[in-house]
């Protein structure tokens, strides 16, 4: 359960701005139908930011609909006080999420000590194992390695990290962190190095995930050569849309609406898709092929 890649649905609204049940939905069952190890909501990817307290628990609800137990779940948990986050956790729990991802509340200038102690606490009101989303360079704070340590000997259930950075930072983290799970994201920048590294799964979107599944479980076999061939087609589409996480959403959404017959509408604050970014996008997705 706490290894391999896991696809973090995008948020698909409708012409009028709602959620569009539909095409999560069909997102949901291209998750189920194709390979991964698992499948998470509500983090960056998901625009969790834009979404009301009533939006995020109807995805956690479409997702164990279409799950059904057939792959695990990890949600990521947000929100700006412990109540509210360890609501959204039972919810998720409820719904039977297999792990959560913790993410530091909005108000990101406060020291260290506060969201270590946030952190521990929304962990004390939740039986399910806990990652914290460790991602200073999106978020703007983050714990140090001698907190997650901490952190971890006082709660039993902090048993997993989420980072989001370069390989050779996230070794590092790794090292330091020998008993914990440690997954990486970033689209699947730089997959074949975090598994040398030391990963134990990665959390991208939608987009090529079946690709990395399959990277993943030939590079679990041994079969490397097959691993980064599959690795150099889909390279070129990740590099494209991990210039941020505004145009990950932005572009990133748009290859795998291709793969999947979606179209795309976007919820203010987005920037605005050019006729040549939709072009790149459609060229990546006509690479990888469709979503059935």
């Amino acid at each position: 359960m706490f290894a391999g890649i896991y696809p973090i649905l995008y948020a698909f609204f409708g012409p009028a701005g709602g959620l569009d049940r539909s095409a999560m939905r069909r997102q949901i069952a291209a998750c189920v139908a194709n390979p991964c190890h698992g499948i998470a909501a509500l983090g960056l990817a998901t625009e969790m930011g834009k979404l009301s307290a009533r939006e995020k628990r109807d995805v956690i609800a479409w997702l164990a609909e279409g799950a059904a137990g057939r792959k695990p779940i990890a949600i990521t948990v947000s929100g700006d006080t412990v109540d509210e986050q360890a609501e959204l956790a039972g919810f998720a729990a409820e719904h039977g999420a297999q792990w959560l991802i913790l993410q530091p509340p909005r108000d990101r200038t406060r020291p260290e000590r506060f969201y270590f102690d946030f952190f521990a606490e929304v962990m004390t009101r939740t039986g399910l194992p806990c990652a914290i989303q460790n991602a200073p360079e999106y978020l703007g704070v983050g714990l140090s390695a001698a907190s997650i340590a901490r952190l971890a000997a006082l709660r039993g259930n902090f048993v997993l990290l989420k980072g989001e950075g370069p390989v050779v930072q996230m070794r590092q983290v790794i090292a330091a962190n020998p008993g914990m799970a440690v997954f990486n994201g970033r689209g699947g920048l730089e997959l074949p190095d975090n598994l040398r590294a030391g990963c134990a799964g990665m959390v991208i979107g939608v987009d090529s995930f079946d690709w990395q599944a399959r990277v993943f479980d030939a590079w679990q076999t041994g079969n490397e050569e097959d691993a980064l061939r599959m690795y150099g087609t889909l390279l070129p589409g990740v590099v494209f849309m991990m210039q941020s996480i505004d145009h990950l959403v932005c572009y990133g959404k748009r290859i795998a609406a291709a793969r999947l017959g979606l179209d795309v509408h976007d919820r203010a604050p987005a920037i605005t898709a050019t006729d040549f970014g939709n072009a790149c996008a459609r060229r990546f997705a006509d690479c990888l092929g469709p979503l059935a």
